[in-house]
């Protein structure tokens, strides 16, 4: 069964951000919470942590792309 990992909640009234650098690749093994990708907005920079641990199937926003909140980052097997 495949769970996702999506853009959470930003605050502040921020709606999206800028995929910036991919902390993993695909097939790495993650532990829930571990930092998976760098995200940017225009007032801040952040990572994103893994929702629960399992093996990176498929990274499916690239860097530069822009992600809206709840958009799907990367599902896991």
């Amino acid at each position: 069964m495949s769970k996702t990992i999506c853009l959470p909640e930003l605050g502040e009234g921020i709606e999206k951000a800028t995929v910036s650098y991919w902390l993993v690749d695909e097939g790495a093994e993650i532990k829930e919470g571990e930092d998976i990708v760098e995200m940017v907005t225009d007032k801040a920079t952040f990572n994103v942590p893994a929702s629960s641990a399992g093996a990176i199937k498929k990274i499916l926003l690239r860097e530069g792309e822009v992600v809206k909140v709840g958009d799907v980052l990367a599902e896991l097997e």
